[in-house]
């Protein structure tokens, strides 16, 4: 290469819109661009035969010395994602286009580069400001995760709707016959909520369904499953619970919803639930049996006077005949 060659490859490097730093196998810089120059503060006369981690802060400097050791091992280019780690070096954005980022995300690439004497004694590093890519995507993907949120969620209680709770419990009914565990399905609606909506208005209806589904919110475990199966029917799935323990789950519940009252203009309005239990058994062959159980213990409820909860009870190997309520 003639001088002239070698003046344009100096300013083909020092104006390419990219961080290129030259480094030895001693970390020493050989070479720091204009691009690096202007996001570091650091001069290249500052830097210029210094140890690179000596000289610029915040460098992970485990991470890099052993991605710069499988290069000069592999002699080949190896690759940094944004996605995998967002920067390198830390520097501030200053694209109007991403100006909500404070970080740069930068992509790098290390490619080994060899001496006159043809050994591999240097890498070339190479800094990409991919920060409108990265924006770009993290808000596609924000905004596909509140569009899933939106498709699955019942938009007056926050709760399941009820196409994906249903879903839940076939994947749920399916865990239970591979696994033979113990898995446990609530129902349970307003008691005379039709009086609720033709006395008080369907505003007054909404927000005792509201309220309901915020005491069951804060009553459920972290694991379970809760959803609105329809205008006033709710449906909880209890993984890994037995009948017996979700009963339990079933009365504190009702008597939180019993002792509660949503008001409305100035008037106080209560209403009260009827609740199903119903355990997985092995001999269902379809969720939907699961489903009629529970729904079975509902109407007992029901039947039984309102306000209380009925376990359906299931031998482990009978058929639905041989079931009994209590």
């Amino acid at each position: 290469m003639n001088l002239s060659d070698f003046h344009l490859t100096i300013q083909l490097i020092d104006n390419i819109d990219a961080g290129v730093v030259l480094l030895d196998r001693s970390y020493t810089v050989q070479a720091w661009n204009t691009f690096m120059q202007a996001y570091s503060g650091i001069s290249a006369e500052q830097i210029m035969g210094k140890n690179l981690f000596d000289v610029v802060p915040g460098l992970p400097y485990d991470w890099l010395k052993k991605k710069i050791a499988s290069t000069f091992k592999l002699r080949t280019r190896t690759f940094s994602c944004w996605e995998d780690r967002p920067y390198i070096f830390d520097f501030k954005n200053f694209s109007p286009v991403t100006g909500g980022s404070v970080e740069m995300y930068q992509n790098m690439t290390l490619t080994p580069l060899k001496s006159l004497t043809g050994e591999y004694s240097y890498v070339c590093m190479t800094i990409y400001d991919v920060s409108d890519t990265a924006k770009s995507k993290k808000q596609l993907s924000e905004t596909n995760a509140q569009l899933t949120h939106l498709s699955i969620t019942d938009g007056l209680t926050q709760l399941y709707n009820r196409g994906h709770w249903e879903r839940c419990l076939e994947e749920e009914f399916e865990r239970c016959r591979q696994r033979q565990t113990p898995s446990t399905l609530v129902m349970f609606d307003i008691d005379h909520f039709k009086k609720v909506n033709d006395t008080f208005g369907h505003v007054a209806g909404d927000a005792v369904i509201k309220n309901i589904s915020v005491m069951l919110r804060k009553a459920k475990r972290k694991n379970d499953l809760a959803g609105r199966y329809g205008g006033e029917e709710f449906a909880v799935i209890l993984p890994e619970t037995t009948s017996e323990l979700t009963s339990y789950f079933a009365e504190r519940l009702r008597a939180r919803v019993d002792e509660s009252s949503v008001k409305i203009d100035l008037r106080e309005i209560g209403v009260t639930i009827s609740l199903g239990i119903c355990e997985w058994a092995p001999w269902m062959k379809h969720y939907n049996q699961w489903l009629a159980c529970a729904d079975e213990a509902l109407y007992r409820s029901k039947q039984g006077g309102r306000n209380r909860s009925t376990v359906f009870i299931t031998q482990r190997e009978s058929a639905p005949h041989k079931m009994s309520l209590t």
